[in-house]
């Protein structure tokens, strides 16, 4: 692995490399949330400096439980490792500032989330020239060497027959469907597109008009919908949202637009407040993926990569070795089997508030 004279040799050659890569821009460090530490030898097995990138902070998970839960992985694992933290909210130029920083700073393993996976091929194409591995977190990135998420086309199979299931259990055998994807510049948001066409492309239902969300917008999400109202409303059985944020400002649209009873609306990523709408009856569903196990799995990679291994992998995703997670269905009979088994949420917190009665009539105690 590297040395110290090695990172910095490699942090000057680096923004040469990035500005003869495709669509470089000028090399800044961000300064946000940066470590100052120049992290150990690891040729001599000490000390490892991990970058985690994550990509935004609109979806809760993020903050909330994929930065801390790899940040506990990392020190039950190697108490001497350091983490270096930033979020790029949404912003493909800022992440790749904060790249070229955690290579300048040192980092020896770089864990990517990424804003836009194809602009992001060439910085991991420019760090392994550096010779510092990129895991490809949560969302594929060509040419990563490794790469762990969930069965993302699953995922979109999912939400389709879950939307399929609930149409018609409300008695709707036809009728119009819009679907609120996710945005363009995210390689599993087309997984996720890709998996519910399979199955609703299937069916007798009508795919009458469809978006993908930039950024993962929910005020976005909100604002199509609303436009989509006077066209669809008529007929509209269904909405296929690809996450619980979209699937959150289409649901605020159907209720300004005065929709009642409001038709099924799938999601993903179990957020609280999406728990909430399922409880409630607003949501039909959402995809829960346990980022715990992925979080520790990347964790257990950095520090593989890190000291010159190669982390273990059964699966592998155009020739990246992979860990591909099962997703599960949340809806409101599993909730208390699924996100509160796992210690991902108290029922306390789920049923607070205006929710307390919908979660009775739920059994939910």
């Amino acid at each position: 692995m590297t040395t110290p004279a090695h990172r910095m040799s490699r942090a000057l050659a680096l923004p040469l490399a990035l500005a003869l890569g495709a669509g470089a821009l000028t090399a800044c460090s961000s300064g946000e949330g940066s470590g100052s530490g120049s992290g150990g030898d690891a040729d001599s097995g000490g000390a490892l400096k991990i970058a985690l990138l994550l990509p935004e902070s609109k979806t809760t998970r993020y903050e909330s439980f994929d930065r801390p839960l790899f940040e506990a992985a990392v020190k039950a694992e190697c108490a001497d490792c350091e983490v270096v933290y930033n979020n790029a909210d949404q912003d493909a130029t800022k992440q790749q500032q904060q790249f070229e920083s955690a290579v300048t700073e040192g980092a020896d393993v770089i864990v990517l989330d990424a804003v836009d996976g194809k602009a992001a091929a060439s910085l991991v194409s420019s760090a392994k020239g550096q010779d510092i591995p990129v895991i490809a977190y949560d969302r594929f990135v060509a040419g990563s060497d490794y790469y762990v998420s969930f069965d993302n086309q699953k995922v979109g199979e999912l939400q389709g027959q879950a939307l399929l299931d609930a149409m018609k259990e409300d008695g709707k055998t036809s009728g119009d469907i819009v679907m609120i994807n996710g945005a363009p510049t995210d390689a599993n948001a087309a997984d996720f597109k890709k998996g519910a066409h399979s199955v609703i492309d299937k069916s007798d239902y009508t795919v009458a008009a469809e978006y993908d969300t930039p950024d993962w917008s929910p005020d976005k999400a909100q604002s199509w919908m609303e436009g989509q109202l006077s066209k669809v409303k008529g007929d509209l059985v269904g909405v296929y949202a690809a996450n619980d944020g979209t699937a959150g400002g289409a649901i605020a649209a159907l209720k300004g637009g005065g929709v009642d009873p409001l038709p099924p609306v799938t999601g993903q990523d179990a957020e609280l407040a999406a728990i909430q709408r399922v409880v409630t009856g607003d949501q039909r569903m959402t995809i829960y993926k346990a980022i715990k196990p992925e979080a520790e799995d990347a964790a257990k990679a950095a520090i593989a990569l890190g000291n010159g291994e190669k982390p273990e992998a059964e699966d592998e995703k155009e020739g990246v070795p992979a860990t591909l997670l099962d997703p599960v269905v949340v809806s409101k009979d599993n909730i208390k089997d699924t996100v509160v088994k796992d210690g991902f949420y108290k029922v306390e917190d789920i049923c607070a508030g205006s929710v307390a009665t919908a979660c009775a009539s739920a059994g939910l105690k």
